[in-house]
């Protein structure tokens, strides 16, 4: 057990040897070193949201478990939000992260993943980004997937949309666009479907919209799903739960072409933070209406 002082919180660090990734011998020391060094810039992406946590207390190898509801259990000086269940009584009490010592705290809970709700608690029922995840099955050619997000990009910009991208750490990419949240789920959740629809329409032999896994073939999957309503999207400079201990990075998109999913490591954030800005810091600055995108998308269809 080790305690440190941050930001006028004491917080005590347990495990600290425990390799949560044995294959890569990353330990729970250096998971807490990798959100010490991020949280400059991963605290702004996780303010005011709602979190649902990925936790391993034993290890990847071993099974861990998604916690959206922390109930009280959390120590008072970290913020929680009840958000209500959708479609029964009740509501989860989620975590938001608003500062470093809460990432350490919650860090220190074993926690690799961080996934963030598209809309702030504050404004619960209306989104402030619309994601659109490029899920390739296995095989499919790191160029193509690139191919793919700058055709998304550029249907975006087409709609007034400012694109953001990102590497997940996983298998494909993100293309995140803000929006003004002046619209709520259902609309978004219906563009966003549009949207992929309106690609996979231009490019059936290669994208897909099919949830069943046995309808898409070796096709691309443009996933909107995360666009409902409590739905999340891996956050950026998040750990990934899978060997090589990958992390979700947003990109330049002039980046694009030399960058693979998953591609960047612990240490590699640490030496690119040192010399880079957070691609993603201006997001919110772009802020789009989905009403105005939503017309010159059905002005494309008419045309």
């Amino acid at each position: 057990m080790a305690t440190i002082h941050l930001a006028g919180r004491d917080i005590s660090l347990s495990s600290l040897d425990k390799e949560l990734f044995p294959e890569d011998r990353f330990s729970k020391d250096d998971l807490l070193v990798h959100y010490l060094t991020v949280a400059d810039a991963m605290v702004p992406h996780l303010a005011g949201r709602a979190l649902t946590l990925r936790r391993f207390p034993h290890g990847i190898g071993a099974d861990g478990f998604f916690q959206k509801d922390v109930g009280d259990r959390l120590p008072d000086w970290i913020r929680t939000v009840e958000v209500p269940h959708r479609h029964s009584e009740g509501a989860n009490r989620y975590a938001v992260c608003d500062d470093a010592p809460t990432l350490l705290y919650l860090a220190n809970l074993a926690t690799i993943e961080f996934h963030i709700q598209t809309a702030t608690a504050d404004r619960i029922d209306h989104p402030d980004r619309l994601v659109m995840d490029i899920d390739p099955p296995e095989g499919v050619a790191v160029a193509t997937l690139r191919s793919v997000a700058r055709r998304v990009r550029d249907l975006y910009a087409e709609l007034g949309l400012t694109p953001f991208v990102q590497a997940t750490g996983g298998r494909g990419f993100h293309v995140v666009a803000p929006l003004d949240r002046s619209s709520e789920f259902a609309f978004v959740r219906r563009l966003a479907g549009d949207l992929a629809a309106r690609l996979a329409a231009d490019d059936p032999d290669r994208l897909t919209t099919a949830h069943r896994k046995n309808r898409r073939g070796d096709r691309i999957f443009l996933d909107v799903n995360r666009n409902g309503r409590s739905q999340t999207f891996i956050a950026p400079y998040s750990l990934r739960s899978r060997p090589g201990a990958a992390v979700a990075t947003p990109l330049d998109w002039g980046e694009l072409g030399r960058a693979t999913p998953d591609g960047f490591t612990a240490a590699a954030i640490r030496r690119r933070l040192a010399q880079k800005r957070d691609p993603w810091a201006d997001m919110d600055d772009h802020a789009a209406a989905p009403a105005e995108a939503r017309d010159r998308l059905d002005a494309l269809v008419d045309t």
